[in-house]
Order: C-alpha cells, then sequence, then structure tokens
C-alpha cells in the first residue's frame, strides 16, 4: 500500500505535503530521542501543523560534542506552532518508559502517535565490536523500540487513526548487508522485525506501523561521527527530507497503510514530489554525487 498522494504539484518544494486533511493538528505524538537530527525534524514538521510533540530523550543537559537537548528541542517545537513536553529519560529503563507514557497522556489526553527514532550505531566489524556497544545497540534500538511502542499500545487502540513509525531500514539479506557491520545490522533490522510484528499482531485494532529508511545519507551528527565526518555531510541530504516524507506517512489513514517498509524518496514521489535538489545538503549537488544509505542496493 502506498500513501494517498497530496494535492500538492509534481515537483513540489520540499516540505510542501499539503491536501485538505492532511494534517497532524491535534494529534499527539510520542518520540524516543529527538533532541536533534531526523528525529527533532520529523518532530518540528509536526509541529508546524499544530501537533503535540512528547520527546523521550537522555539529553537533559548539553554534550561536549553535539548541538540540542531534549529542553531546547522543546523550545524548537514551540516556536514552530506545536505544543511540547520534554521528558528527561532512557528508552532502555522501563519505569522511564511507563512514565513517558503516563506524563503523555496526562498532558495531552493520549497518544495518536509514537515514532521510533532513538538508535545507536556501530560499524564495527564483528571482532572489533565491543560486548558492551553491541548490548547498547540491542537495548535502544530493538528492545526500546518494542517497548515503548508495546506500552503505548492501549492508548493508540483508543485514538482515531494511530500510527508506530520506526526509523528502520527493510530487511535486505544480501550477503553484503548482512557481512558488513552484523551487530548493528542486527539491531536496525530488529527494529523492522518489531514493528512488522506490530503491524501484523494489531491490524485488527487499526493500528498502522511502518518502518521509513532513506535512500542517501542524512546529514546528521550520527553519519558525520560514523560514516566519514565533513565530506560524508557535504553528499547528503538534509534531515527535512525526512520529515517530510514520514509526514506524509503519519498522515495517512493507519487502516491504508501497515505493514510496510517505506523508503523516504518512495513515499515522497508517490506523494508528487518529483524534485530533491532543494534537500541536498549542500545546494547545487547533483543527486548522482548524494552517497547511498546502507542497507539498500
Amino acid at each position: 500500500m502506498t500513501p494517498t498522494p497530496p494535492s500538492a504539484a509534481a515537483g513540489a518544494s520540499p516540505g510542501a505535503s499539503g491536501g485538505e486533511g492532511r494534517s497532524l493538528a491535534g494529534k499527539t505524538v510520542l518520540m524516543s530521542g529527538g533532541s536533534r537530527g531526523i528525529g527533532l525534524a520529523i518532530a518540528l514538521r509536526a509541529a508546524r501543523d499544530g501537533a503535540n510533540i512528547a520527546l523521550l530523550a537522555k539529553t537533559d543537559t548539553p554534550h561536549p560534542k553535539l548541538e540540542g537537548t531534549v529542553h531546547t528541542a522543546a523550545e524548537a517545537i514551540r516556536a514552530a506552532g506545536g505544543n511540547a513536553l520534554p521528558i528527561v529519560g532512557d528508552v532502555r529503563i522501563d519505569a522511564d518508559i511507563t512514565a513517558a507514557v503516563l506524563k503523555t497522556r496526562g498532558e495531552f489526553g493520549g497518544i495518536d502517535i509514537v515514532v521510533n527514532n532513538a538508535s545507536v550505531i556501530d560499524l564495527s566489524r564483528s571482532l572489533d565490536l565491543s560486548a558492551k556497544k553491541y548490548d547498547l545497540m540491542q537495548d535502544v534500538n530493538v528492545r526500546g523500540t518494542f517497548m515503548l511502542s508495546r506500552a503505548a499500545i492501549p492508548m493508540l487502540k483508543e485514538a482515531a487513526d494511530p500510527h508506530i513509525l520506526s526509523l528502520s531500514p527493510p530487511l535486505n539479506l544480501s550477503p553484503k548487508w548482512l557481512g558488513a557491520h552484523t551487530g548493528y545490522t542486527l539491531a536496525k533490522y530488529g527494529m523492522t522485525m518489531v514493528t512488522l510484528g506490530l503491524a501484523a499482531e494489531f491490524a485488527r485494532d487499526g493500528i498502522a506501523a511502518n518502518t521509513l529508511w532513506p535512500r542517501t545519507t542524512i546529514a546528521t551528527a550520527a553519519v558525520q561521527f560514523a560514516l566519514g565526518g565533513d565530506a560524508m555531510m557535504k553528499v547528503s541530504r538534509t534531515p527535512e527530507i525526512y520529515a517530510d516524507a514520514a509526514h506524509a506517512v503519519l498522515t495517512t489513514p493507519s487502516r491504508e497503510l501497515t505493514g510496510q517498509t517505506l523508503v523516504v524518496e518512495d513515499v515522497l514521489e508517490q506523494a508528487g514530489v518529483t524534485d530533491f535538489s532543494g534537500y541536498a545538503a549542500v545546494p547545487g549537488t547533483p543527486d548522482d554525487q548524494l552517497f547511498p544509505d546502507i542497507f539498500l542496493d
């Protein structure tokens, strides 16, 4: 299934995902992470509609190398037109998840959308990957996705158009990807398996559960540190392309789009966007010079 195309004309500029009714106004989003990068971009896109955004994140104080905290993200969300609830907590801790769900319901009356954004990346080969980092990726990426989604299910069942969206890739079983960085591959594919499992389990309840992954690398701190520094940032797209695609998915009726492993650019093309040049991190960079993201052939 594919998202219902918005009324935006083909070739619409970035951010164009209009169309009457295709809005997140009044919807409540519970997101893991979101202090910066792709998660914050998705939150800001929803905020422009007037959505309520609850962020469960650890970044209570500034990181020495990374900009943004859960508090600065909340300020940006409010400035963009949304309501924000910053929740300092760790998606690895069950009590923090429970508290986040209850606080979100208490503040906004319910939960319409869960975005599993929090993720840890380490592309080390198997013999080089520390046990501590392996466990961290499994705990945040896989267990965190499962536990946060599960905790919100009772409230999603009460929502009119409930969605779960996980930022994880299609299940590509090519040896190229299975053997590239086995620990990280397991963690990201685990996120996808959780999401597809929830889609099947709760289909009768009308809860959509999908994943979303970009065709090119995205200019975030994670890419900068894990994939190649400033040079990689220059051949990537901005987080806004991910945000616009997420918006298209989350504004599609939940019973019309579920159990899919979606690709950012495909979603936008189906929504009528044919020109992605405005999303280049360095304006004017041709599409064929952008760096392909992992897990996609």
